[in-house]
């Protein structure tokens, strides 16, 4: 039987929300600081020719490189002042996140509660600043050697204008991360995740109309693409119900008596997600193999001569060791993460030093041997399913030539982040219909004496 809080959350609607006041300000603030990222997108990198980086992401756009435009929204092919987008912070925060698990130190800071959190978070601030200056960098002197049809994609390559580059970009990084940090505080959702969400759907209507413009040329038919927005849609059915699936342990805490009172007899659960590692193992898995393609590109092999023309041409979209090798790393990079986010021995000593134990098994290690079997499972399930929505769109990217925004790496982060960020506008709408109740219940009982 639904609990009364459970019935409240199913009869909520968007119809409180023009009295919900602070959500409506979260919303508006969130919008305002979405609109401010889109806008530093289209501030171009001093001493860049833009038509030059435009022919450039043309011809290795299939590569790394437009993998990386379409998280950066277009501001790495455009060479903004985001076009190093957020990515840094992602990077160092998954970098100090598998440390936390293999170093003692940071694995302590972790169990420290906010204290250590905070520490955890200024060296994942220190740590992007280091990342975001080799990346850079790197982009810098490598704009210097670019030339396009048009000339050199640099007007006045040298140490200035490295200096000023590296500057330019890691301060759009560090503002992006400040950015994102206000939208969690003072907006709706993770502000990390919508800056990434924005970059990728403010992308997708012009890779539409490029997949519709196939069609007027005829390079697709009518019928292929009314079957591939069908696909679409089930695609994102399919995610969608794939990302709520969990499962759920029982737990159970014995009654104790203390004094004149009775405590515990409470029976909860403990929510396992069918998919714990997101969207991390197919992001892992595209940059590892669309490297040798971007070396490549950008090396000047074009021959069929070469040993990374070689590899080139095997892991090229839609070939068989292509698929193979992206089917082996998403499964491993899914029970890697998985195994660093989620540790069945701390989740079972927790349960037994609260008292809580699974109906059936013993406290302590039973319970984790348990946890770990069930985990398992269902991360061998999440892999498959991440599998098959990361592999459909490729054989249409490879035959067809569907843009990445089609592809099932945006997928994911497209419907990961909008359910994210519908959950958290109805726990707002439902924490501002739970104060009216309140309201109405002290106003209904004017008479009896308030608990102060």
């Amino acid at each position: 039987m639904a609990s009364a809080a459970e019935q409240l959350a199913a009869n909520l609607n968007l119809g409180v929300l023009s009295k919900a006041t602070e959500l409506k300000k979260r919303i508006w603030f969130t919008l305002a600081a979405l609109i401010v990222y889109r806008i530093g997108t289209y501030i171009p990198v001093p001493g860049v020719d833009a038509a030059v980086m435009a022919e450039i992401l043309r011809q290795h756009g299939s590569g790394i490189l437009g993998m990386f435009d379409m998280f950066t929204g277009g501001a790495l092919g455009r060479m903004t002042v985001f076009a190093l987008n957020i990515m840094p912070y992602i990077s160092a925060s998954i970098i100090i996140q598998l440390m936390s698990a293999a170093v003692p130190t940071l694995e302590a800071l972790k169990k420290e509660g906010e204290s250590g959190r905070k520490k955890l978070n200024q060296y994942t601030r220190y740590l992007t600043v280091l990342i975001a200056t080799f990346q850079a960098y790197g982009i810098a002197v490598g704009l210097e050697s670019m030339q396009g049809s048009f000339g050199p994609a640099v007007y006045d390559a040298g140490l200035f204008f490295r200096l000023s580059c590296v500057v330019t970009l890691v301060g759009g990084t560090m503002f992006l991360m400040w950015l994102g940090e206000q939208i969690t505080a003072r907006g709706i959702g993770n502000g990390i995740s919508l800056i990434i969400f924005a970059g990728i759907v403010a992308n997708v209507p012009s890779a539409l109309a490029a997949t519709l413009e196939l069609g007027r040329t005829g390079a697709l038919s009518t019928v292929f693409i009314i079957a591939f927005l069908l696909i679409a849609l089930a695609v994102i059915a399919f995610v969608v119900f794939m990302e709520r699936a969990q499962r759920r342990i029982p737990i159970q805490y014995p009654k104790r008596q203390v004094g004149n009172r009775m405590y515990g007899g409470e029976n909860t659960h403990l929510p396992l997600k069918l998919n714990t590692a997101g969207v991390i193992p197919p992001i892992f898995a595209s940059s590892l193999l669309l490297l040798p393609a971007t070396f490549a590109g950008f090396s000047g092999v074009q021959t069929s001569e070469g040993w990374l023309s070689s590899i080139t041409a095997a892991l090229a979209h839609g070939q068989p060791l292509y698929m193979a090798l992206y089917v082996a790393l998403i499964i491993f990079f899914a029970f890697f993460y998985t195994a660093v986010v989620f540790n069945p021995v701390e989740t079972a000593d927790n349960l037994k030093k609260h008292g809580g134990f699974v109906p059936g098994i013993r406290p302590g290690q039973s319970t984790a041997d348990y946890l770990d079997r069930v985990l398992t499972r269902l991360t061998g399930v999440g892999a498959l399913y991440m599998c098959i929505v990361c592999l459909l769109p490729e054989i249409l990217i490879s035959q067809y030539g569907v843009p990445f925004y089609f592809g099932g790496t945006s997928l994911l982060i497209i419907v990961s982040v909008t359910m994210d960020t519908v959950a958290q506008v109805q726990s707002h709408l439902f924490a501002h219909q739970y104060e009216g109740l309140i309201r109405k219940a002290r106003l209904g009982g004017r008479g009896t004496p308030r608990v102060r």
